[in-house]
């Protein structure tokens, strides 16, 4: 015979006390573990929302980001004229050069952090439709003019419109904020590709970014550029390229992981303890429902039920409590460019759907052995406990 599901309800309200500590306790564990995969979902998500389609992104062979890529200007002379590249109105190919330089600035708080300087074209403004200019004007050549991303400007000293910022022996005048829509250019600021060059004494440039007609075109060109071996250059999609770019969300969702097993472990004694207090506060009712001709496997499920559901009231607790920092925005080293890297922490659906998972894992877990213990006492052991 089983137990109504109404008596592992009304365990859970009349021992209130237990219940509200079992639930924070599990509650704490998921609002951990999902706040840190969000963290990691976060840098996906921006990797992953950079770039256009119609693009290919040109580096050297070998280098793992565009800032450890050196390509020489020969190389650009040579690739422009490619008749797989697309061209303009006025017949000019659509291929930008960029250089990427790290430089160390001070930030808001008196720390300092390394920030990426790409410098561009006007082809690779155009190349790059969602990036926005939000505040002031683009920069103008060789004047040491410059535009940041409006989200590192938060975090950055003198990043604001108007004010500037040395950096080496020369000063650059911030005249314009950046928005990247939540993608890679956001942790990016921008000046002209040529002064970039001059400024920081590159004789080469970083990266080729090339717009292409159609797919055709863009398998035709990436194995044209391959195949070559005067280049020694590779090419890709530029959206595969950046969504290639997510070694930094790695290390998180080892540390979300390793942290989840080892409060899991934690949630899971506590859980145990828990549940071995109540069936010691029990004794008597559990030897009743033994009497009254309730199995064993019945009071097993039952306690199993009531530990699973906790669990999964815990497991909505943290996810409530983690989805309250959806979309903040906050920055950590990328260990693609070593420099700050600026996203928006991600609560996904599918990490709801884990935490979730998990909390009721941890319940069952926690409760088995206390609900086996509790099936396996003598009937009238049970019924003479006080």
């Amino acid at each position: 015979m089983a137990l109504p599901i109404k008596y592992s309800f009304r365990n859970a309200l009349v021992r209130w006390r237990s219940t509200i500590a079992t639930v924070l306790g599990i509650g704490l564990v998921v609002f951990v573990f999902v706040l840190l995969q969000s963290l990691a979902a976060g840098i996906e998500k921006s990797s992953g929302n950079t770039g256009d389609p119609r693009n290919v992104m040109i580096v050297r062979k070998g280098s793992t980001s565009e800032s450890a890529s050196l390509i020489s200007r020969d190389n650009l002379r040579e690739i422009r004229y490619f008749e797989e590249i697309a061209r303009n109105e006025q017949g000019e190919a659509v291929i930008s050069a960029d250089v990427l330089v790290l430089v160390n600035l001070p930030r808001r708080d008196g720390t300092e952090a390394n920030v990426l300087l790409r410098g561009v074209t006007a082809r690779g403004m155009e190349l790059r439709p969602q990036v926005e200019l939000v505040a002031g004007r683009w920069f103008r050549p060789g004047m040491r003019e410059i535009v940041v991303s409006a989200k590192l400007a938060r975090r950055f000293a003198n990043f604001d419109v108007g004010q500037s910022f040395r950096t080496g022996n020369s000063t650059f005048t911030v005249v314009g904020w950046l928005d990247g829509q939540g993608s890679a250019f956001d942790s990016e600021c921008w000046l002209d590709a040529d002064e970039c060059r001059s400024v920081f004494e590159r004789d080469m440039y970083s990266s080729f970014l090339a717009r292409v007609p159609d797919a055709g075109a863009m398998s035709n060109l990436i194995a044209r550029i391959e195949s070559d071996r005067r280049f020694k250059l590779k090419a890709e999609s530029e959206v595969e390229y950046y969504r290639s770019q997510t070694m930094t969300a790695a290390p998180i969702r080892w540390l979300g992981g390793f942290l989840a097993i080892t409060m899991s472990i934690g949630a899971v004694f506590a859980a145990m303890n828990t549940m071995y207090a109540a069936v010691g506060a029990r004794t008597r009712e559990i030897g009743t429902l033994r009497v009254l001709g309730y199995r064993r496997r019945s009071v097993v499920i039952a306690l199993l039920l009531e530990g699973a559901m906790l669990a999964l009231v815990g497991g909505v607790v943290g996810c409530v409590a983690a989805y309250q920092w959806n979309g903040y925005t906050t920055a950590t080293m990328g260990f693609e460019t070593f420099s700050e890297i600026v996203f928006q922490f991600a609560v996904t659906p599918p990490l709801v759907a884990q935490g979730l998972v998990f909390a009721v894992v941890v319940g069952i877990m926690g409760t088995l052995l206390p609900a086996i213990r509790a099936s396996r006492l003598p009937v009238i052991e049970a019924l003479k406990a006080i």
